[in-house]
């Protein structure tokens, strides 16, 4: 009987968890792409899908009209034929081919801004098997992500921050969702060493998307010193030096008094 109650107790608590999922974090599972990168891939697959159409019709189309001049016309049912080989053309090349996540051996493959950009979409995979608060994590990092690969933009590969972002977001990142997603669902909400797995889930999400933000803001800082130096430069060689006097081509400009000029 107990274990009956511990059953029905745990059912409930999940059919709770549910709602609460589907309230607040539902709303971004049916959402679209977490970032750019992600938002790029889908981009590109729709082109190839619209071009694949455009090309079965038209091959079609002129098919029918080179047998239509070989036989003097193709008929009505010739014609009909025309459109049902058109509308299983457009249906299936709209369909094809699908979008596909990266698997995870190939996340921390290619150049690191590349990795950066195929862990995004992977991580837009798995926003269905996650909880609500890890959901919203998940979409900060997806805009993080963003934010860091324009950063590693003509990075070398073997600076040490490129390899820190390799180990942080081509290894770490989802290798620690995967082994939640492993984690059987009913198991997701029970205590451990004194927190669920989703807690830990929410919890590393959060600690890996401040390291993310901190690697971007240091990679960022060279950009500014160089922006900062470069403004130096110009209001000295074009503005004003460093002292504020107006200049020419980096020579101070002579100060002139008009009232004892004019005396002369």
């Amino acid at each position: 009987m107990n274990d009956l109650t511990r059953q029905s107790d745990r059912l409930l608590d999940d059919a709770r968890r549910l709602r609460d999922d589907n309230r607040a974090g539902g709303r971004h599972r049916r959402g679209g792409s977490i970032g750019e990168g992600s938002a790029r891939v889908r981009r590109q697959n729709l082109k190839t899908r619209i071009r694949n159409v455009l090309l079965a019709v038209f091959a079609i189309w002129v098919a029918s009209g080179i047998a239509g001049a070989i036989f003097s016309g193709i008929g009505f049912w010739g014609l009909m034929a025309l459109f049902v080989a058109t509308a299983v053309a457009v249906a299936v090349f709209s369909s094809f081919p699908k979008v596909k996540a990266p698997k995870l051996p190939d996340i921390n493959k290619g150049d690191v801004q590349q990795m950066v950009a195929r862990t995004q979409f992977w991580l837009e995979a798995q926003r269905g098997y996650l909880p609500a608060a890890a959901v919203a994590l998940v979409e900060r990092i997806g805009a993080q992500l963003d934010a860091l690969g324009h950063q590693l933009d003509g990075v070398d590969q073997n600076h040490p921050k490129a390899r820190e972002v390799r180990s942080l977001v081509g290894e770490q990142l989802p290798q620690m969702v995967e082994a939640y997603r492993k984690i059987p669902a009913p198991m997701r909400s029970e205590k451990r060493a004194g927190s669920t797995p989703d807690e830990q889930l929410v919890d590393s999400l959060g600690k890996m998307s401040g390291e993310i933000d901190s690697i971007t803001r240091q990679l960022a800082e060279g950009s500014l010193d160089d922006l900062a130096i470069k403004h130096r430069y110009l209001g000295y060689r074009y503005g004003e030096n460093i002292d504020g006097e107006a200049t020419d081509y980096g020579v101070p400009l002579p100060q002139f008094d008009l009232d004892k000029t004019l005396r002369k």
